[in-house]
């Protein structure tokens, strides 16, 4: 699941420029506009027509997508791939004939794979043919020596073609195997999405599907949503996506997929979130970096079948680590960053601002997890969590699935929980009480929980505690309010022996009823900041 160095050095590079790269208008409108673009012959296009490709495509061996000139691609590396900059008196719908241009990304070491792009007109779709007249490239670029029609590796769209600052303001795009993303209502990229995941961190090499295909339609107002059809293939699975794409105070898109297996596959993830946490304040004291907190994600929030919100944080493992939570019909999960205090951070960067990305299923999705990988990192280039829904069915070569979910980009949960106190940080320290001599094998959890539902409690009034471990003993609880602040801080201190992980499950109620949502946390007893100080 994770990603090369250079591919996360590249996109955040990009993405702090605010750029995630510097990069044609319905079909007939762009040869019009651009009379330079080169589109090839029509052809009818139609979302099943689509289908039915992927479904016969995967009933014949698995062609892999070959890379135009992998000499000359493979020179261009990341300063070379810098320096191609789409021209934006070819973009797409800059015209007038749809909302919001489009630019495409070059080919390069990091994205060699050619994706065949499309213009939509109706039924009638036609596509974009690659020429180096396309970029502003330097005359002694490696880049020119690429054979005509060499493709495209990706795309991104730009905002209102009504704004002056269109040319460099982009909020959606799409790079790399099945990734995209998206900005948020903070006007940041950071964490993304993928179309599918095929055996993360499973007894199995993990593959990495390709888009192969796009076909866009403009958006023909700001209320209406640019639509984004893409073919993917890969050694075991195929399929046929339909995004709708809308822009607002975040960015939520609506995606339907229909997939199709040629092979068995051990752990098939549905819309798939994949994020970077290396520390924040309850792991700090092992990690060597001057910054207080780094990460995209703090942690992965659920809201079960059976109404149960959940917070579960982040952890930074020494080994992969595998999580599922058993559900049916769940009400959504995401990513979630929910640190947004820029002095926690410090960092030019803007970790504050990273959206956070919820899942919305739409439809029934019957029996199945949620699940999260966690795999160690030490750097903050390397994406190392994962969250996706896996079927509880095995995921057999022949079968078919058809899935629809709602993405929500955006700072917050589009969904919050307004009858129950959010957890608002994970702390950790020795156990005991200040002013006593601290035992060796004790651990202190310190949870923190906001909310309005907290300030109805009278006065003298505490939250009852129910706290659980899957292993150990609990041996104290405490809560209290924080002085001066709105924040409620539950306190337990955790004896246990061994190596081997502890999950631990925590809960405010009054009387019968829930206060908050519930805390869980994997503790590691084998990593340093994890342990008692």
């Amino acid at each position: 699941m994770t990603t090369s160095v250079e591919r996360r050095r590249f996109l955040k590079s990009l993405a702090a420029a605010g750029l995630i790269l510097p990069g044609m208008s319905m079909v007939n409108g762009a040869r019009a506009a651009n009379e330079k673009l080169d589109l090839g012959d029509p052809q009818s296009f139609s979302f099943d027509a689509l289908i039915a490709r992927a479904e016969t495509m995967a009933k014949s061996p698995y062609e892999p997508p070959v890379a135009p000139d992998p000499e000359i691609v493979g020179k261009i590396d990341y300063d070379t791939h810098g320096k191609l900059h789409y021209k934006r008196e070819f973009s797409p719908f800059a015209d007038g004939s749809g909302t919001y241009p489009l630019t495409f990304f070059h080919l390069g070491m990091y994205f060699a794979k050619p994706v065949h792009m499309h213009l939509i007109d109706g039924g009638t779709s036609r596509e974009v043919v690659y020429t180096p007249d396309y970029f502003d490239m330097p005359e002694d670029s490696i880049a020119r020596k690429l054979s005509e029609n060499s493709g495209f590796a990706g795309f991104r769209l730009h905002e209102d073609v009504e704004r002056d600052d269109w040319k460099t303001q982009d909020w959606a795009a799409f790079l790399g195997a099945s990734y995209f993303r998206a900005i948020g209502d903070e006007g940041q990229y950071g964490l993304s999405a993928r179309g599918i995941a095929v055996n993360t961190a499973t007894s199995l090499p993990e593959e990495f599907p390709d888009f192969r295909a796009f076909y866009i339609e403009p958006a023909k107002s700001t209320n209406a949503p640019v639509t984004v059809y893409a073919l993917l293939d890969g050694p075991s699975i195929t399929g046929a996506y339909r995004f709708y794409l809308t822009r607002g105070e975040g960015v939520t898109m609506d995606v339907e997929k229909h997939l199709f297996l040629r092979k068995d596959i051990e752990r098939l993830g549905i819309a798939p979130l994949t994020s970077m946490f290396w520390y924040s304040e309850q792991n700090k004291s092992f990690r060597f970096d001057w910054r207080p907190e780094v990460h995209d994600s703090d942690g992965l929030e659920l809201w079960t079948g059976n109404g149960e919100r959940i917070w579960r944080q982040l952890n930074n493992p020494e080994v992969i680590r595998a999580s599922a939570f058993g559900d049916k019909n769940p009400r959504g999960f995401g990513l979630m960053q929910r640190d947004r205090d820029v002095s926690h951070y410090l960092d030019g960067v803007r970790y504050h601002r990273r959206p956070s990305l919820w899942v919305e299923p739409l439809g029934a999705w019957e029996d199945g997890s949620v699940q999260l990988i966690e795999i160690p990192t030490d750097d903050e280039i390397h994406d190392n969590i994962g969250a996706f829904w896996v079927p509880s069915a095995p995921a057999k070569a022949g079968n078919r699935y058809q899935f629809r979910y709602r993405l929500y980009w955006q700072a917050q949960n589009p969904f919050p929980m307004d009858k129950l106190a959010h957890v608002s940080a994970t702390r950790m320290g020795r156990g005991g009480e200040p002013g006593t001599v601290r035992p060796h094998d004790l651990l202190k959890f310190s949870v923190e929980f906001e909310g309005d539902i907290l300030g109805t409690l009278a006065y003298g009034e505490f939250p009852e505690i129910v706290v659980s471990t899957s292993r150990g003993e609990i041996v104290r609880t405490k809560i209290e309010p924080i002085m001066d602040t709105r924040i409620w801080r539950a306190a337990f201190d955790l004896r246990v022996e061994g190596t081997d992980p502890v999950d631990l499950r925590m809960y405010l109620k009054r009387g019968d009823a829930p206060l908050s949502e519930t805390w869980m946390f994997q503790h590691l007893p084998g990593i340093r900041g994890q342990q008692q100080g």
